[in-house]
């Protein structure tokens, strides 16, 4: 109910430097083989939207986040870190441990950047908590973008009878990676089926390029480490 000063407000086609981090784990594999197809189309579908001048590095996990690229602008060598994910050898996905991992990583870019989670979100057993990747992410500045695979899996199992106790394993998941993408300013999605895509890739390019940049001198300027809610 306090207006603050605005000091600085920028709006622009900058380029975007994004992490893909991708569940490379069998995990789901004995249930249907078509769920590692549909983890590696939506990776290759999504390096193809981006422009010349973004920065993109190809992150894997599975007991551990693992950089199979750096940051480039190079889109064949993010290519090249997606052919490396063929077989995968572990059923561990430990998706909190790399997502906090590479927002700290890339706390300290300057400019436009961003995660994108490809997976089914289901956590084995990180080394952190629930909480602590939350808060972790939070403090982070990085928005983080999440889209669910197995959706077609779950469908399948529901269907046939099968779900049992994944049903809730699953929608745990689900609610985490929209936490985490509420949170951190960025989006969530759950395509239900491979058509899907090409319309969750237009919406995802039209919020990483659509963004603005504003600044405020606070009338609180108590440093106490809290979060502040604002009215824009």
């Amino acid at each position: 109910g306090v207006t603050q000063q605005i000091s600085q407000f920028g709006q622009g086609e900058a380029p975007i430097t994004i992490c893909m981090v991708i569940e490379f784990s069998n995990r789901w594999q004995r249930f249907w083989s078509q769920g590692w197809y549909e983890t590696l189309r939506a990776s290759y579908e999504f390096l193809q939207t981006l422009k010349e001048s973004d920065n993109v590095a190809i992150v894997s996990y599975d007991l551990r986040p693992t950089i199979l690229s750096d940051f480039s602008p190079d889109k064949r060598k993010a290519e090249a870190a997606l052919n490396e994910m063929r077989i995968p050898g572990f059923s561990e996905s430990n998706v909190f441990d790399a997502l906090t991992d590479m927002a700290d990583r890339m706390s300290a870019i300057e400019g436009r950047k961003a995660i994108l989670h490809i997976g089914s979100g289901v956590d084995t057993f990180s080394r952190i908590t629930y909480d602590q990747a939350r808060r972790s992410l939070q403090e982070s500045g990085v928005p983080i973008y999440t889209i669910s695979t197995l959706q077609i899996l779950r469908i399948m199992m529901e269907g046939a009878g099968g779900g049992g106790g994944m049903e809730m394993t699953f929608l745990q998941a689900d609610n985490e990676m929209k936490t985490f993408s509420k949170e951190t300013g960025g989006l969530s999605f759950f395509p239900r089926f491979l058509g899907e895509y090409p319309g969750v890739f237009h919406q995802l390019e039209e919020a990483l390029r659509n963004e603005y940049s504003l600044a405020y001198h606070p009338t609180n300027v108590a440093r106490d480490g809290k979060f502040r809610r604002i009215k824009v």
